[in-house]
């Protein structure tokens, strides 16, 4: 199994339908700007699609889940267990990201990239089995090239057939108990800070939990410290089966051409991990929220992007992202639908003032 596809380029943006989106903008009955980052949207969603009037109405989401060796340490709030009940959650539809995803006529699939116990046949969740769970990075690699190289794998395999059914857009949304502790070990990794800068509550820790977790993340950032030059590596070393896949997911798309919404912490930290694997995947990623956790800041920073939403949200699975759909596609819908200054017969701003 290959990740040689990982080494391709992003698809260029069209950088003549972004002008030609923004000289629309101009024309429309509003003054300049009005619709502030609606307005950004629009443009950056019409160069991502090659169409002066994008459309977002095929969203597909993608839920990666999987367990991780680290939750021996106790580093979270819930038992292992729950990643597998959530799975089955998300199949019965009790989910957060399942009533968001009926709600916006969306397709969602859950991948079990691994857990600890394997559930029964769900309906809507396909079980690939990479591992039962990853191991404990405290004490080894998370995972062994194989693995890595099956994760990735998956989520470019999930990203085709997202493809393949038309979408427009796409979420990728984790689930996995310990999971926080493994994106802040590969952001602590990647952005060279100690654990005490990015470490966060996760699930519900007090301050006596976020101190150990603090201090297991520091612990095995130390024991891994001569093997975190490349990112394909750190990834290998403290990611996760889940995060994996939403890097390869991520890097898919943005070689496909189909935009991606990135959730918060979890995703954001797949994020990173993808543009420094690649660094053109960053043109094709839209950033949904600010997360509560304390790290995302950080990534967003060292990303140099700007999320739509602050809510304080922190639940993962995409929710966040989701939550923003309406979002972008109202500001495709003004964009697309607002009458030209021409056409309504309105007055334009004096030219002296312009």
């Amino acid at each position: 199994m290959t990740s040689d596809w990982l080494n391709i380029s992003a698809k260029a943006l069209d950088e003549n339908c972004r002008q030609q989106a923004l000289q629309h903008q101009a024309m429309l009955t509003k003054p300049p700007g009005a619709l502030g980052v609606l307005e950004d949207l629009a443009v950056q969603l019409a160069a991502m699609q090659g169409n002066i009037h994008p459309q977002l109405q095929q969203l597909h989401i993608i839920v990666f889940a999987a367990d991780h060796g680290i939750a021996e340490e106790g580093v979270s709030a819930f038992p292992q267990s729950v990643t597998v009940e959530m799975i089955r959650n998300f199949s019965h539809g009790g989910a957060a990201i399942s009533v968001l995803a009926r709600e916006h006529g969306a397709t969602l699939k859950v991948i079990n990239m691994g857990t600890v116990t394997t559930p029964e046949p769900l309906e809507g969740v396909t079980d690939i089995s990479i591992g039962r769970g990853t191991a404990n990075f405290l004490q080894q690699p998370a995972m062994d090239s194989r693995q890595l190289s099956a994760a990735l794998n998956a989520g470019k395999q999930a990203t085709e057939h997202a493809h393949q059914e038309q979408a427009e857009i796409v979420i990728a949304g984790d689930m996995g108990i310990g999971n926080t502790t493994s994106a802040t070990a590969l952001a602590c990794a990647l952005l060279k800070l100690p654990a005490e800068r990015l470490t966060g509550p996760g699930t519900g820790l007090d301050q006596s939990g976020v101190n150990h977790k603090i201090e297991i993340i520091d612990r095995a950032l130390a024991y891994h410290h001569d093997h975190l030059d490349q990112p394909m590596e750190v990834l290998r070393r403290l990611g996760g089966f889940e995060i994996a896949g939403m890097v390869g997911c991520y890097i898919a798309c943005a070689q496909m051409g189909i935009p991606a919404l990135v959730d918060g912490f979890i995703a954001s930290s797949a994020a990173l991990v993808a543009v420094r694997i690649q660094p053109s995947v960053i043109d094709w990623l839209i950033f949904a929220h600010a997360s509560a956790e304390p790290g995302h800041a950080q990534i967003i920073q060292a990303l140099q992007a700007k999320p739509v939403l602050d809510l304080s949200m922190r639940l993962g699975e995409g929710s966040g992202a989701a939550i923003a759909m309406p979002l972008l596609r109202t500001a495709c819908l003004l964009h697309n639908n607002m009458a030209t200054f021409a056409q309504a017969h309105v007055s334009e701003k004096n030219d002296s003032q312009k």
